[in-house]
């Protein structure tokens, strides 16, 4: 019988009450061992050296040096996965950016029902962590704008893009240079409530489209990015000669509220061969088949190659099933997304 190989953590939080109560609790699950706990930045890096984690949770507010600053000087040293555990706070973006997996929101009391929620979360979230690559990532990533006019072959256009695991990242390097007569643009990222709201606004101020989180009756228009929110699922909806968009809640679609499947069905329905589906790095299998639909219906499909994921799983599903016309690095997704709109296949 072969023995599984456990997750070697390290657990870093100033609070030494919080650390323990971490450590117990992730460490309970027969896949995890946690191998060592640290209360700052300099004392993480030591344990890094010594006992050589395969992910690390970190605070974000941490004294001497925080959370945010010591990912910018460890990532380029060593390329670990780092799960961040912060408060309510759109920090988490900037941990995001500086190389950091993904994040868990911190409780405010380690006792209730809060707490068993969080310790469960935080263990997928340390197994997905744990297969992520990270360090060399960002290197393929070239950063241009297309200031050119977009002639679009068709005024019904709609880009519909999914992710999951490493998709905050990879969602602002697909749109960030977009220019405002870009087709209109619908996004679900699995993220939960709050954050969702803060990271349309931080996409707002970083990219020339206009971004917001959408909002039942929201019209898609060219230059407008629309995200979904964190507990909400989101549909597109037609009326007349326009789009607009209905978010709803309801029953987790493959564990997820949002679903990408839930967006991308519901652009396979209303858009049919005027779309296009983007499907990048993410944990599981959600929007594989949306993606498969929309293909059917006549869209034109993307989904993020393996070497450029942090986490190659639902472009991965999506490709084994078929539903992916083409295969592509993230840096070059931008440019073939305005081929497509420009020249057709």
């Amino acid at each position: 019988m072969s023995i599984l190989k456990k997750i070697r953590v390290l657990v870093v939080d100033d609070s030494l009450l919080f650390r323990e109560t971490i450590a117990r609790g992730i460490g309970a699950d027969r896949s995890i061992e946690v191998v060592g706990t640290a209360g700052d930045a300099f004392e993480a890096r030591d344990k890094i050296i010594e006992l050589e984690p395969d992910v690390m949770t970190l605070d974000v507010e941490m004294p001497k040096m925080n959370g945010i600053e010591f990912l910018k000087r460890l990532i380029p040293q060593y390329p670990i996965p780092v799960v961040v555990v912060s408060a309510v706070s759109d920090n988490v973006f900037d941990a995001l950016n500086a190389g950091a997996v993904d994040f868990v929101t911190k409780i405010n009391s380690i006792n209730g029902s809060s707490k068993e929620v969080f310790i469960n979360e935080l263990i997928i979230k340390i197994k997905i962590a744990s297969m992520a690559k990270v360090g060399n990532i960002k290197k393929d990533i070239i950063n241009k704008r297309h200031t050119d006019k977009i002639r679009s072959r068709s005024s019904d256009t709609i880009i519909a893009i999914g992710a999951s695991t490493g998709g905050t990242q990879a969602i602002l390097e697909v749109v960030k240079g977009f220019p405002i007569d870009m087709p209109g643009i619908l996004i679900t990222q699995h993220m939960p409530p709050v954050f969702t709201k803060m990271y349309a606004d931080r996409l707002n101020n970083l990219c020339l489209m206009d971004v917001k989180e959408a909002e039942t009756g929201d019209i898609v228009l060219p230059g407008k990015i629309l995200i979904a929110p964190g507990d909400r699922h989101m549909e597109l909806m037609r009326r007349g000669n326009n789009y607009y968009v209905e978010c709803s809640t309801g029953d987790k679609v493959n564990g997820h509220c949002p679903s990408v499947d839930v967006l991308f069905n519901s652009v396979a329905e209303k858009a049919g061969s005027a779309a296009i589906g983007v499907i990048l790095t993410g944990m599981g299998y959600d929007g594989a088949k949306g993606l498969m639909k929309m293909k059917q219906r006549g869209a034109y499909t993307i989904g993020q190659d393996e070497k450029s994921s942090v986490v190659y799983g639902m472009p991965k599903v999506a490709f084994d099933i078929g539903g992916v016309i083409k295969q592509s690095s993230l840096k070059n997704i931008p440019q073939l997304i305005y081929s497509i709109i420009e020249n057709g296949r």
